[in-house]
Protein backbone atom coordinates (compact mmCIF):
# COMPACT_ATOMS: atom_id res chain seq x y z
CA UNK A 1 0.00 0.00 0.00
CA UNK A 2 1.25 3.69 -0.30
CA UNK A 3 0.25 6.66 1.76
CA UNK A 4 -0.02 10.40 2.02
CA UNK A 5 1.94 12.07 4.28
CA UNK A 6 -1.36 13.48 6.42
CA UNK A 7 -2.29 9.76 6.12
CA UNK A 8 0.79 8.08 7.94
CA UNK A 9 0.53 11.28 10.01
CA UNK A 10 -2.33 10.90 11.30
CA UNK A 11 -1.72 6.68 11.39
CA UNK A 12 1.47 7.02 14.01
CA UNK A 13 0.62 10.16 15.64
CA UNK A 14 2.61 12.63 14.34
CA UNK A 15 2.49 15.95 12.51
CA UNK A 16 3.23 15.51 9.01
CA UNK A 17 6.28 18.60 9.97
CA UNK A 18 7.80 15.97 11.70
CA UNK A 19 8.13 13.17 9.24
CA UNK A 20 9.94 15.61 6.68
CA UNK A 21 12.18 15.95 9.48
CA UNK A 22 12.95 12.66 10.06
CA UNK A 23 13.80 12.20 6.81
CA UNK A 24 15.78 14.99 6.27
CA UNK A 25 17.97 13.78 9.62
CA UNK A 26 18.19 10.50 7.99
CA UNK A 27 16.03 8.44 10.43
CA UNK A 28 14.04 7.06 7.79
CA UNK A 29 15.32 5.64 4.61
CA UNK A 30 14.35 7.98 1.55
CA UNK A 31 10.85 8.32 0.93
CA UNK A 32 9.65 7.29 -2.46
CA UNK A 33 7.95 10.30 -4.98
CA UNK A 34 5.26 10.38 -7.50
CA UNK A 35 5.27 11.75 -10.66
CA UNK A 36 4.69 15.12 -9.03
CA UNK A 37 7.03 15.25 -6.78
CA UNK A 38 4.80 14.23 -3.28
CA UNK A 39 5.63 11.48 -1.01
CA UNK A 40 4.42 8.23 -0.76
CA UNK A 41 5.26 5.91 2.19
CA UNK A 42 5.17 2.49 1.70
CA UNK A 43 4.07 0.20 5.09
CA UNK A 44 7.84 -0.08 5.66
CA UNK A 45 8.83 3.57 6.13
CA UNK A 46 5.50 2.81 8.66
CA UNK A 47 7.50 0.05 10.30
CA UNK A 48 10.34 2.41 10.54
CA UNK A 49 8.48 5.46 11.86
CA UNK A 50 6.60 2.77 14.72
CA UNK A 51 10.14 2.05 15.40
CA UNK A 52 11.70 5.79 15.87
CA UNK A 53 8.64 6.68 18.30
CA UNK A 54 9.02 3.44 20.09
CA UNK A 55 12.52 4.34 21.06
CA UNK A 56 11.83 7.94 21.55
CA UNK A 57 9.01 6.52 24.23
CA UNK A 58 12.09 5.27 25.70
CA UNK A 59 14.09 8.48 25.81
CA UNK A 60 16.80 7.63 23.34
CA UNK A 61 18.20 10.71 21.45
CA UNK A 62 17.27 10.79 17.79
CA UNK A 63 21.26 10.53 17.06
CA UNK A 64 21.40 6.93 18.67
CA UNK A 65 17.82 5.94 17.25
CA UNK A 66 19.85 6.96 13.71
CA UNK A 67 22.82 5.24 14.24
CA UNK A 68 20.55 1.43 15.75
CA UNK A 69 18.70 2.33 12.01
CA UNK A 70 22.28 2.80 10.06
CA UNK A 71 23.14 -0.28 11.59
CA UNK A 72 19.99 -2.28 10.57
CA UNK A 73 20.35 -1.28 7.20
CA UNK A 74 23.63 -2.88 7.43
CA UNK A 75 22.56 -6.02 7.62
CA UNK A 76 22.48 -8.78 10.09
CA UNK A 77 25.65 -8.61 11.10
CA UNK A 78 25.23 -5.85 12.77
CA UNK A 79 22.91 -7.67 15.20
CA UNK A 80 25.43 -7.39 17.84
CA UNK A 81 26.37 -3.96 18.07
CA UNK A 82 22.79 -3.01 18.36
CA UNK A 83 21.78 -5.32 21.08
CA UNK A 84 24.99 -4.10 22.83
CA UNK A 85 23.53 -0.20 22.05
CA UNK A 86 20.17 -1.67 23.26
CA UNK A 87 21.41 -3.42 26.54
CA UNK A 88 23.56 -0.10 27.36
CA UNK A 89 20.47 2.03 26.38
CA UNK A 90 18.27 -0.19 29.00
CA UNK A 91 20.89 -0.09 31.68
CA UNK A 92 20.38 3.56 31.35
CA UNK A 93 16.92 3.85 31.94
CA UNK A 94 17.43 0.61 35.17
CA UNK A 95 19.52 3.53 36.56
CA UNK A 96 17.10 6.73 36.04
CA UNK A 97 14.42 3.77 37.86
CA UNK A 98 16.80 3.61 40.93
CA UNK A 99 17.36 7.66 40.97
CA UNK A 100 13.90 7.98 41.06
CA UNK A 101 13.24 5.77 43.82
CA UNK A 102 15.64 7.01 46.05
CA UNK A 103 13.65 10.45 45.18
CA UNK A 104 10.25 8.77 46.46
CA UNK A 105 12.30 7.50 48.70
CA UNK A 106 12.79 10.82 50.52
CA UNK A 107 9.70 12.07 49.91
CA UNK A 108 7.79 9.29 51.94
CA UNK A 109 10.36 10.34 54.92
CA UNK A 110 9.22 13.72 54.76
CA UNK A 111 5.82 12.65 54.19
CA UNK A 112 6.25 10.76 57.30
CA UNK A 113 7.93 13.39 59.32
CA UNK A 114 4.85 15.59 58.49
CA UNK A 115 2.75 12.83 60.18
CA UNK A 116 5.06 12.69 63.46
CA UNK A 117 6.07 9.22 62.40
CA UNK A 118 9.52 9.99 62.60
CA UNK A 119 11.95 12.31 63.98
CA UNK A 120 14.14 13.05 61.11
CA UNK A 121 14.09 13.74 57.54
Amino acid sequence: MEYSIGEVAEAVGLTAYTLRFYEKEGLLPPIKRNTRGIRVFSDDDIYWIDFINCMRETGMSLQEIKYIIDLSLEGDKTIPKRKQLLKKHKQKIENQIRELQRFIDKIDKKLEWYDGKKIDC
